[in-house]
């Protein structure tokens, strides 16, 4: 008999018929003597259906009763599915964040796990119950429900995974498993049978869909055995996340390949080169709440540098306001931008013990014209800033070069 926390996403459960798919799921996993806990998304579409309602009633709504509102979504589908289950003679209760316990800190939209009572769970377990948790929420200690950001769901189940020991927790999505890179993209990519931790942390702040980073953070902090898998699929063993050292076969040289369209560049032009000059431009960026990912400068002449670094599309306005406000504190010749920018980013344990591998990288790009523009690395991953027309070409040609396509 195993204990095993099973997650199921919006898609998952976006409708009755689906529901009622999950509920037979459930019921065969019980029915081979395992234990079952299962945590539930709301129905695809309800969340931003209910943020949509608040913003109609209020143009910014208060964060504490936003959670209240948006909560509402997981409620919904736990009580459905515990209907489900019920129908077909399977013994289960619904919980939701509150009820279970789930303690949080106070950052409404945001809140991270602080502890969970797992007692009531465990009771319910060995009386023979299925044990139906709404994922995405929690209190605070001032009895306030809290939500944890979106993706929040997998971090609950992970959480649960964690606090009860279980020997598994798998995350049904509407893919299989976790791919060397998005097969829209690239036709031949393959799903892979592992993954460690330390590479699915990269994929998933690289850009890749497939699992929310908190919740890879929180399985790898605690050791928890993490599975992918579809919940459209009868059979199939998905993707196991794992530690590396679990692994006895020596790991590829590249797991996998990531991209992310969502990058501008800004380049501040002729700012002094001299000590403190980076924290002069990006510390206002930072105390602006604005995410910087790729940073170069470069060697300084005649006393000045050129500096460049990425954010969100999405924060480029903001961020250019922001230089143009300190520009006396920089002293800049001028600030540019450019909103074409894409990041496609190679990951692998393998690099540590591969030499070559940034060469060939840059050798393929060359061969096909793509000129890079910013480079950063770590010990398990390359990430390049190239123009975004090339974005699918680069993906396609790596994968290749790299022989992702091969078993």
């Amino acid at each position: 008999m195993a204990l095993i926390v099973q997650k199921y996403g919006g898609t998952s459960v976006g409708t009755p018929e689906r529901i009622k798919n999950v509920a037979e799921r459930v019921a065969r996993f019980q029915a081979r003597g395992d234990q079952v806990i299962v945590v539930v998304s709301a129905m695809s579409g309800e969340t931003n259906r209910l943020i949509a309602l608040c913003k109609e009633v209020a143009a910014a709504p208060d964060p504490r009763e936003l959670d209240v509102v948006v909560s509402t979504g997981e409620q919904v589908t736990i009580g459905l599915l515990c209907m489900a289950l019920h129908d077909i003679g399977i013994k289960a209760k619904s919980y939701t964040g509150s009820q279970v316990r789930i303690l949080t800190d106070s950052a409404h939209t945001k809140a991270r796990i602080l502890n969970i009572d797992e007692a009531p769970i465990r009771k319910d377990l060995d009386e023979g119950n299925v044990v139906v948790v709404a994922g995405f929420q929690g209190v605070d200690e001032h009895g306030s429900i809290t939500t944890l950001g979106r993706g929040g769901s997998d971090t609950t189940g992970v959480a649960l995974a964690a606090a009860l020991k279980a020997d598994e927790c798998q995350i049904y999505t509407d893919v299989d498993g976790v791919y060397t890179t998005d097969p829209r993209v690239v036709p031949e990519a393959r799903k892979l049978d592992t993954i460690t931790f330390e590479e699915m942390l990269e994929l998933a702040s690289l850009g890749s869909k497939v699992l929310q980073i908190r919740s890879v953070e929180f399985a790898g902090k605690y050791k928890v055995k993490l599975r992918v898998l579809s919940s459209f699929q009868e059979e199939g063993a998905g993707t196991l996340i794992t530690v590396e050292e679990d692994q006895n076969m020596e790991q590829p040289v590249i797991s996998g390949i990531a991209f992310n369209r969502d990058e501008a560049k800004l380049t501040v032009v002729g700012a002094p080169d001299k000590p403190g000059i980076a924290y002069q431009i990006l510390g206002p960026i930072a105390d602006a709440n604005i995410d910087v990912d790729m940073i170069i400068q470069n060697v300084g002449h005649d006393g000045a540098t050129d500096f460049s670094f990425t954010v969100a599309r999405g924060d480029l306005g903001k961020a250019m306001k922001v230089l143009e406000t300190h520009r006396g504190q920089i002293g800049a010749r001028a600030f540019e931008s450019d909103n074409t920018m894409a990041k496609v980013s190679i990951v692998g344990v393998g690099m540590r013990s591969h030499p070559g591998v940034a060469s060939l990288m840059f050798r393929t790009l060359a061969e096909e014209g793509i000129n890079i523009q910013m480079i950063s690395t770590s010990e398990i991953k390359i990430s390049v800033a190239i123009e975004e027309k090339y974005l699918e070409l680069a993906v396609r040609v790596l994968h290749k070069a790299f022989k992702l396509d091969e078993a």
